[in-house]
């Protein structure tokens, strides 16, 4: 049941799903993996629908050079830890949520304990290495994966639902070269914003997911696309040949 507080607080989105798609994201609970320029958006859209329960996980500190685009942090934030920084921010905007920071690399050995009980996972990540831990979680525990990327203008999202969509690995197969690429921040903002749709939908069940679809997001030239995706028979994680 929700409360007065949060009739009033959801109120405009209780026009859209009704107070029973309001106690569906009361009840569940989110892990973010990156309090960065993708995890930003996230985290603040989702703390302000009124996610019940959400852990972030990041293991760096605030940096001066990550605030073009990492809004959830502020310039006093300078030298905390990014998890703290964001679950303060979060906690600010809706005290009426229970928020988990985890200061840490996200790796082979953690990622059972970080997702556990969790009803989706938000891949804000920066390299492949960590994002194929979590798709290799997600595909386990059967948990979504909402994954997002960007670079310069452009970014991409998708939601993989193992079993039904092919998975982050099948999209994929093998990790570009790391690098230290440039970032704007409203591309950030715009595909972090789109990642949190996709969670709020899939909470609720309404509208249609990303299941099957990359989308593509090309902002200088303002123009939105998206392409098919097919599971691969052969991928090691989620085809024949891992199962």
């Amino acid at each position: 049941m929700l409360s007065p507080d949060e009739q009033r607080r959801y109120s405009r989105q209780i026009m859209l799903f009704g107070e029973e798609g309001q106690e569906k994201l009361k009840d569940a609970t989110i892990f973010i993996a990156g309090a960065g320029g993708l995890g930003s958006p996230i985290a603040l859209y989702l703390a302000a629908a009124g996610v019940g329960k959400i852990i972030i996980a990041d293991n760096d500190l605030v940096e001066l050079s990550n605030l073009n685009r990492q809004i959830v942090h502020s310039t006093p934030d300078i030298g905390e830890r990014k998890s703290e920084s964001a679950r303060q921010k979060m906690g600010a905007i809706n005290p009426g949520i229970i928020i988990e920071g985890h200061h840490g690399t996200i790796d082979s050995e953690n990622i059972s304990t970080l997702i556990k009980d969790t009803d989706g996972i938000v891949d804000a990540m920066d390299n492949f290495e960590t994002r194929y831990i979590l798709n290799k979680a997600a595909y386990e525990k059967k948990i979504p994966l909402f994954h997002g990327g960007i670079h310069g203008f452009s970014g991409q999202a998708t939601t993989i639902i193992p079993g039904r969509t092919a998975c982050l690995r099948c999209i994929f197969p093998h990790a570009p070269p790391k690098e230290t690429f440039p970032v704007l921040g409203t591309t950030a903002g715009f595909i972090g914003v789109l990642q949190a749709n996709e969670v709020i939908k899939y909470l609720i069940g309404t509208g249609e997911l990303l299941e099957n679809r990359l989308l593509l997001w090309d902002g200088e030239r303002a123009e939105l696309d998206t392409i098919e995706v097919e599971k691969n028979p052969s991928c090691p994680i989620c085809g024949n040949n891992g199962e």
